[in-house]
């Protein structure tokens, strides 16, 4: 294995390694996973809105939302409200716990990220996607879902 080689394994290493610590945290903190965060967040600032909205605006499946939004709920930290005239939408909308989790969240690693990201030059954004695109081809992993998020998993998901 060539230096070169060592050290790009070592940067995605420590970047791998700062969101295990985030996620962490956050579960230490707030008891959420950066997911369920955000799903709370979304509540939080517009109100009672749809499942399919939250999706979108996560840019998660509909299935992952359903998953985390059983979670939250069981935690009473979400409640969901079906529409009267169509049974299969969903309205959901945050519970005052859910607010109480929110102010003891700190703030995830994926802010921490846009935040220092939108200081760089234009041509520096560029070049970091693209060479972050490159390193997701060397890695086979372009057909795998993901979202604007960095997190490690549900808190309760057991390894496989």
């Amino acid at each position: 294995m060539s230096k070169r080689s060592e050290d790009a394994l070592i940067a995605l290493r420590r970047i791998q390694r700062m969101t295990e610590l985030a996620s962490k945290r956050l579960a230490q903190t707030a008891g959420l996973t950066p997911s369920q965060l955000s799903v709370l967040r979304i509540l939080d600032e517009g109100g009672e809105i749809s499942a399919g909205q939250v999706a979108e605006a996560t840019q998660l499946k509909h299935a992952t939302i359903t998953s985390l939004v059983d979670k939250l709920e069981a935690r009473g930290f979400v409640a969901r409200q079906r529409w009267e005239t169509d049974r299969r939408r969903v309205w959901l909308h945050l519970l005052p716990a859910g607010k109480i989790a929110l102010a003891k969240a700190p703030d995830p690693l994926h802010e921490t990220f846009s935040t220092g990201f939108h200081t760089l030059p234009g041509w520096h954004q560029s070049m970091l996607v693209s060479a972050l695109e490159r390193v997701v081809t060397l890695l086979h992993a372009d057909l795998l879902d993901a979202a604007p998020v960095l997190d490690v998993g549900e808190l309760d998901e057991k390894p496989t």
